[in-house]
């Protein structure tokens, strides 16, 4: 009996610790994106992550892929990790972390659209007008930023945030089609693996800035990236996201921009204006609209 309770908490426990990694994530790429330029942050990250994974190429050389899967597997990496971590990595250039936290809270709103798009499945009015509220949210957090050192340009960082959120809403509706065939460790390998060769001739375009010294707490935060969110955070959500339903997955990300927060003010001292903390409380009802 306590065993088969402990099995059904452990998607809930997977999901939660990948809710706090990602949080952490904000904050960790904020810093390597101050040190290095986003695509060599992105790309490092990557390389970090599939040769890490490159430790179980036994187990994972045993998955055979089904025919005509390999289309939805190159479209959900095309939408996250490449698309995404660029939007990101630019977003976080110009917008604090904690605003881009707040921004990601957004997301459950984007997967349920992608499933009224790709799935055809219905939304409902309340649905609909969680969205807009908190669509109205985020545009009034936008608008209401002030220029900072943490943030130079919060209106462009926080678009670039919002798209990267629909990016990443792809993703997550096509994993979970994936995750009823392949295993979660498979699908996260496929990730870092095309995200690897994606990024890598982007380094030698005119406009990406190669390091020319490697500043320590940026360093270490690529590698927290590459290692430890890459393969924890991924992990723990591609298993939470294959045990229970897509919507209700999508329900834990409400935690990253309370966490965000949390973490923004402690350990990079970023704090809100009285208006956006608002414009926040309205991104946050509208979701809690959606998934209530």
């Amino acid at each position: 009996m306590n065993l088969r309770a402990d099995s059904a908490m452990l998607p809930s426990v997977a999901l939660f610790t990948a809710m706090m990694l990602w949080a952490s994530s904000y904050i960790a790429m904020k810093v390597a994106v101050g040190g290095y330029d986003p695509i060599v942050v992105v790309f490092f990250r990557m390389l970090l992550g599939t040769c890490t994974f490159g430790l179980a190429w036994r187990q994972l050389r045993r998955v055979r892929l089904r025919k005509g899967d390999w289309k939805p597997l190159l479209l959900m990496a095309l939408c996250e990790p490449c698309i995404y971590f660029i939007l990101e990595a630019y977003a976080l250039r110009y917008t604090s972390a904690s605003q881009a936290g707040m921004i990601a809270s957004s997301m459950p709103i984007f997967v349920a659209l992608g499933a009224f798009f790709f799935l055809g499945e219905r939304l409902s009015r309340r649905v609909w007008g969680g969205f807009l509220l908190a669509s109205s949210g985020v545009v009034w957090l936008s608008l209401a930023g002030e220029s900072t050192e943490s943030a130079p340009n919060p209106l462009l960082g926080n678009t670039l945030e919002t798209l990267a959120m629909a990016s990443a809403a792809v993703y997550v509706v096509i994993a979970k089609r994936l995750s009823a065939y392949y295993p979660p460790l498979f699908i996260t390998a496929a990730q870092c693996t095309a995200g690897t060769v994606f990024f890598f001739p982007l380094l030698f375009l005119p406009t990406t800035q190669m390091p020319a010294e490697f500043p320590p707490d940026a360093t270490l935060s690529v590698v927290y990236l590459g290692t430890v969110i890459t393969i924890g955070a991924y992990g723990l959500y591609n298993y939470g996201v294959s045990k229970i339903p897509a919507g209700q997955a999508g329900a834990w990300i409400n935690l990253i921009p309370v966490a965000t927060l949390v973490m923004g003010w402690l350990i990079l001292g970023e704090t809100l204006t009285p208006t956006q903390y608002l414009a926040s409380v309205l991104v946050l009802l509208g979701v809690y609209l959606t998934q209530r």
